[in-house]
């Protein structure tokens, strides 16, 4: 079959569209022929040797395929071939077939298509991880938004308004903060004076709860700008620089600092992460979320759909097709 090969750690264009070995279904496995296979930030991260884990090379990259099963292992009690399905994993998407465990492969609903499923799975999924687990959002509550016009940030502005939040998104460009718009975003901010722009959008009083996957300058800016009692949530580093946090801010505005690592969070706490993935399913058939996917492109692209999402270049999701 044909997959992405990583042979080394190094920049995107060294990855290899190449002939990889055909997975097997043993014990508890299923393998799934891919049908489409989500693209993500922390995969680009990963092939440069720049995320927090470092698999032995050659790899597979990729998190997230939806497609069908074609084999099971003896083990398996609840899938069974022909099932259409989606699954997530830390490896080996970006190919032909998967091979995934049992306990990480969902049925899909006819109602849900394997593009948005894939979308559901990491970008809404840390988001809503964010914003429930780690942000405790609230109803009523603001919630500022980052790079709302990407995967994880119209997930966080669509999962802020079905949480009953008023939602500021803040995105480079007019057309980025209309993506972030039609989301839902109650108001849109560009980066420039972004402290002075938030503090007259919440007549004074800060930011309730901040999503921020960018880092570096606009970091700086939340965290000058957050209410009292305040969650500010470290979602990543898009800008490529990690900033340092002055923590006299957080005593004297009494606020928090709050990682999230949502990998971590779906190995941790198994049962938390499928209600979390039962709750956006539920608001996925109820129109309350909705991914917005911007391009399907062919597998042996993937170097370049990479390099567009490192780059900050891409709108809402981006699909490979085998």
């Amino acid at each position: 079959m044909k997959a992405i090969v990583a042979r080394e750690f190094g920049p995107l264009d060294k990855l290899d569209y190449a002939d990889w070995p055909e997975p097997s279904a043993e014990g508890g496995d299923v393998v799934i022929e891919a049908e489409v296979i989500g693209v993500n930030y922390p995969d680009g991260l990963l092939v440069q040797g720049l995320y927090q884990m470092k698999p032995p090379v050659p790899f597979v990259p990729g998190m997230e395929v939806a497609g069908r099963v074609v084999a099971v292992g003896d083990k398996v009690t609840k899938l069974k071939v022909g099932d259409r399905v989606a699954s997530l994993s830390s490896l080996g998407a970006y190919a032909e077939k998967v091979a995934a465990p049992e306990a990480s492969v969902m049925k899909l609903p006819d109602a849900i298509s394997g593009e948005d499923a894939c979308a559901l799975l990491c970008g809404y999924g840390t988001s809503h991880y964010a914003l429930k687990q780690r942000g405790q959002l609230k109803a009523d509550e603001t919630l500022c938004v980052l790079g709302a016009s990407g995967a994880t940030g119209v997930a966080a502005v669509q999962i802020g308004k079905a949480m009953g939040a008023r939602v500021i998104g803040v995105a480079s460009s007019e057309e980025k903060r209309r993506i972030a718009a039609e989301a839902g975003a109650d108001v849109t901010l560009g980066y420039d004076n972004l402290k002075d722009a938030l503090k007259e959008a919440t007549d004074g009083k800060g930011v309730d709860a901040a999503f921020d996957p960018v880092g570096g300058e606009a970091f700086d800016a939340l965290s000058r700008s957050m209410g009292w009692g305040g969650r500010l949530l470290v979602i990543g580093f898009a800008s490529g620089t990690i900033p340092k946090f002055p923590v006299n801010l957080a005593l004297v505005k009494g606020y928090s600092v709050v990682g999230v690592f949502w990998g971590a969070f779906t190995r941790n706490e198994p049962e938390a992460y499928a209600d979390n993935m039962k709750e956006l399913i539920g608001w996925y058939l109820e129109d309350k979320v909705k991914p917005v996917i911007e391009g399907v492109y062919p597998l042996a692209e993937a170097s370049a759909v990479l390099t567009r999402v490192l780059g900050r270049g891409a709108t809402g999701k981006l699909i490979l097709k085998p």
